[in-house]
């Protein structure tokens, strides 16, 4: 990981564009903006094409970067997962508005008899691999509620929905989440009986 100093150095080189600079911040903080492009993305595709939109914004507009408090690295890492974020969100409305209230999968439409108690069971990361399975929009309102912290009407102006739409999907995809994990829980407990 690069220290303040050098983070600030290549801050400049990139506006000066220096392709070694860029090359430096893209790959110290590849995995940090991949992990929040896989929130949003359907297909490992979609989540570099996303990666990449979103490093080509941050390097034309790293000249503006200007640290919001002391911590450079962790106000840089803020910046970049803001630009990630609407980064993702450009590229839903650009390629998958039109599948926003897809339909179920049907092997997530049965929900088995549980304890309700199976959700105490269930690991971070299950939920995370869980939230890949969201449909589209279900996913990208989810996201930005649950995750990102935006508010309803926030949502319905980023991504052209009425605030009424965006409470729906919501509610529904935390019911789709609910019964993928209760699928993926009714998996692995036949695997381990």
């Amino acid at each position: 990981m690069l220290s303040a100093e050098e983070l600030q150095d290549h801050i400049r080189g990139c506006a000066l564009n220096r392709r070694e600079s860029q090359k430096i911040i893209y790959s110290s903080f590849y995995g940090y903006a991949m992990s929040i492009c896989h929130r949003y993305a359907n297909k490992q595709e979609d989540a570099t094409e996303i990666l990449n939109d979103g490093f080509l914004k941050v390097f034309i507009e790293i000249y503006r970067f200007k640290p919001a408090y002391t911590d450079t690295i962790s106000s840089f890492k803020g910046w970049l997962r803001k630009i990630m974020i609407y980064t993702a969100i450009d590229h839903f409305r650009k390629n998958q508005k039109h599948q926003f209230t897809g339909e179920l999968n049907e092997s997530y439409l049965h929900v088995p008899d549980a304890h309700e108690d199976a959700l105490d069971k269930i690991s971070y990361e299950e939920i995370i691999r869980a939230i890949k399975y969201l449909t589209p929009g279900y996913r990208t309102v989810f996201n930005l509620f649950v995750i990102e912290g935006f508010s309803h009407e926030e949502i319905a102006k980023e991504l052209g929905i009425s605030s009424g739409t965006s409470k729906s999907n919501l509610a529904k995809a935390k019911k789709q989440l609910q019964k993928i994990l209760f699928q993926q829980n009714e998996i692995v407990s036949k695997n381990v009986v």
